[in-house]
């Protein structure tokens, strides 16, 4: 059973705009993959709220949501043809368990459908497969790994996928017979046979013509596809600041539309690989950077690297270990306000490795100057 998306965000179903958002960037803080490294069940988790904030953050798809459920996040889904079926189940159209309900579909109807999974696959898998006129192409995912700073400063990257393009041996008709009066004697061009009666009116593709509305054989090079798999290469221009599991949305590189109809788009997955020295907490980075005790003491400036290039950093006399000091504007670029995040540095005090007698002695002449017990407050 689909898990309910309120649920996955721990928000009410009546949570506001802000609510939402709220709740996913507190979780989305706690299973991101650069907090979780290897960690498979926190990437499913991740991936999990995203995919919930991605469908409750938009107000269109939210609302279908509320009245369908999720099957109406699939691909293909009518409102209108759910409507329909509700209506028709409310009035009496379907009796489980005491007789089909489908007497008024006539025989071929009740051939074709023995029970609710099958009306539910053609309301919700096959009503765009039917669609009459052109029609869009599919959508297309595709991971892509890219290194730490290219997410942060952007970039662009060449990719070269398998996918569909339009068969050119047939022009993408699937049928060797591509002139304007060649239309299949059996579907008159629609591309589409009815197959039952009443309030639903399901129809499916012509099996004689393949859904193409022409007559012919199918076509030798696709075999009756009408698209045929290619490697193509695409440049991808990555944002600054993308994160781990950010998409990257090509117009009009996805799968080949039918009848006419225009090319799917192309979404690219960012993976984000880990940095040796750098760590990111949503637009800022902190970065942990050692220095002598001498410089703890006296106070130093200090060259830090940033994403950016290396800067000066001062630190004040008396700097403890742990101690954050702010870079401003040396973080993150954020994606939508392009306004960059802070560096935080983080003083990690080292004591010299030796043996050597001096550092012994000066060590202990530093011990007196400590004016009271480290530990006095650690204790049971």
């Amino acid at each position: 059973m689909a898990k309910d998306l309120y649920s996955v965000l721990g928000v009410k179903k009546d949570a506001s705009s802000a609510q939402i958002k709220k709740a996913y960037r507190k979780l989305a803080r706690k299973y991101h993959p650069d907090v979780n490294p290897g960690n498979k069940e926190a990437e499913e988790k991740f991936k999990e709220i995203s995919e919930a904030h991605d469908a409750l953050s938009d107000p269109e798809k939210r609302k279908m949501y509320d009245e369908f459920g999720a099957d109406a996040l699939k691909g293909g889904f009518d409102p209108e043809q759910a409507r329909k079926y509700q209506q028709w189940q409310q009035s009496g159209g379907f009796s489980p368990g005491g007789g089909t309900g489908f007497g008024n579909f006539g025989d071929q109807g009740s051939a074709r459908y023995s029970g609710f999974e099958d009306i539910f696959s053609d309301l919700f898998g096959q009503s765009q497969a039917r669609s009459k006129g052109p029609r869009k192409g599919s959508d297309v995912e595709s991971q892509l790994g890219i290194d730490f700073l290219t997410a942060i400063k952007g970039g662009t990257t060449r990719i070269t996928l398998q996918k569909h393009e339009n068969c050119a041996a047939c022009g993408g008709t699937g049928r060797t017979s591509q002139g304007a009066e060649s239309v299949c004697s059996t579907c008159k061009g629609t591309g589409q046979t009815r197959v039952a009666q009443g309030p639903l009116n399901f129809s499916q593709t012509c099996a004689d013509c393949g859904g193409t509305g022409r007559a012919g054989a199918p076509c030798s090079e696709c075999r009756g596809a009408g698209v045929v798999s290619a490697n193509q290469t695409i440049d991808v221009n990555i944002p600054a600041g993308v994160t781990d599991g950010s998409k990257i949305r090509l117009a009009g590189k996805g799968e080949p539309g039918l009848n006419g109809g225009p090319t799917g788009d192309l979404y690219i997955i960012t993976k984000v690989a880990p940095h040796p020295i750098f760590k990111r907490d949503g637009d800022n980075l902190t970065l942990d950077m050692p220095i002598t005790i001498g410089e703890a003491l006296k106070g130093a400036e200090i060259t830090v690297p940033t994403p950016t290039g290396s800067v000066q950093l001062k630190v004040p006399k008396g700097t403890k270990s742990g101690q954050k000091l702010r870079l401003k504007g040396k973080g993150v670029p954020n994606l939508k306000t392009k306004t960059p995040g802070d560096m935080y540095v983080i003083i990690r005090v080292q004591a010299p490795v030796t043996d050597d007698p001096k550092a012994m002695e000066a060590a202990s002449i530093l011990d007196q100057f400590y004016k009271s017990d480290l530990r006095q407050a650690i204790h049971l």
